[in-house]
């Protein structure tokens, strides 16, 4: 049975992003001008590379900004029907002040802007997956701890 199961299922992509805050502790999203939904910064993860470097790597063209991801705040298995399995991580991009601020590029085919936001109004501008994800990778950046995540909830 087991090895049906494993000959008709397909491997997970993974992705990595960062959260960054600002000195309010608002979450920093972005407008990508691809998608209906606003989104953290953030990325496919590339053949070769670790989930850190992927989220280095996107915070760069998407932001313009070189940075070494922080601490790993969540890990997130994220089946999905219709995009298939993914594996999420969320790493600490720290506090933006106002150089980081003043240094972000905008690639203008892809993100349209950028908006520091409460936990609250992100919950409300995110799809309900990546808001659960933001919003434990929040509590656990606030507490000092890495959260393993199944569906954006924490795995009990």
């Amino acid at each position: 049975m087991a090895a049906d199961h494993a000959s008709s299922s397909s491997r997970a992509v993974s992705a990595s992003g960062a959260l960054f805050v600002d000195e309010q502790n608002r979450i920093l999203l972005l407008e990508p001008t691809y998608k209906d939904h606003w989104e953290i910064p953030g990325g496919y993860i590339e053949p070769g590379e670790t989930p850190s470097e992927a989220c280095a790597r996107e915070v760069e063209e998407e932001l313009g900004l070189v940075m070494k991801p922080g601490r790993l705040l969540a890990v997130d298995w994220a089946p999905n029907d219709r995009d298939g399995d993914k594996i999420l991580f969320v790493f600490d991009g720290g506090l933006l002040g106002t150089e980081e601020l003043a240094a972000i590029r905008l690639p203008g085919d892809e993100i349209a802007s950028y908006e520091f936001v409460t936990v609250d109004a992100a919950a409300d501008r995110l799809i309900p997956r990546l808001a659960r994800r933001v919003v434990a990778a929040m509590r656990a950046r606030q507490a000092g701890a890495t959260l393993y995540l199944e569906h954006g909830a924490p795995h009990e």
